[in-house]
């Protein structure tokens, strides 16, 4: 004769139970990712919209109310950094981020990392490396930067 248990049921609900449980975290840290992984891709699209001057991309990127703070302290809205990639001085040869971290809290994301850029400007070359901290809050089922800031650093 096999085995019965007195509390098959119960042991069953007990067993889906601790699942749930201990699965939950992870299903978060899941959706996490995947939202950094989608603003990661994000800043990845800036970069390379800058590069090419493509205005149009970047209007999808950049919220109306856009604070833009460059790393030689000027402040600048949308329009004013829009007009400052399409500048006929500068062209970007390569741009590339890198040790970027994506700090969420709901439905903003807080981007740390580093910015690395060179090519021409007037004429001349240019090498520039950047601490950046950009803002984005989600809007819809998408995300715009509401804010950037950057600082040069040591190249």
């Amino acid at each position: 004769m096999g085995t019965q248990h007195k509390y098959p049921g119960f042991l069953r609900s007990t067993l889906l139970v601790l699942a749930v449980v201990c699965l939950a975290p992870l299903r978060g840290w899941c959706q996490a990712s995947d939202e950094q992984s989608r603003i990661l891709s994000l800043e990845n699209a800036w970069n390379q919209a800058v590069q090419q001057k493509n205005t149009v991309a970047l209007q999808t990127l950049l919220d109306s109310r856009l604070v833009y703070v460059d790393y030689d302290g000027k402040l600048m809205d949308k329009a004013e950094y829009l007009a400052s990639v399409k500048s006929e001085s500068l062209h970007a040869a390569r741009i590339v981020s890198e040790s970027m971290q994506v700090h969420l809290y709901n439905a903003v994301a807080v981007v740390s990392g580093v910015y690395r850029e060179n090519g021409l400007k007037n004429g001349k070359s240019y090498l520039l490396r950047e601490r950046f901290t950009d803002t984005w809050v989600r809007q819809g089922e998408g995300w715009m930067c509401v804010a950037s800031h950057s600082t040069l650093t040591d190249q």
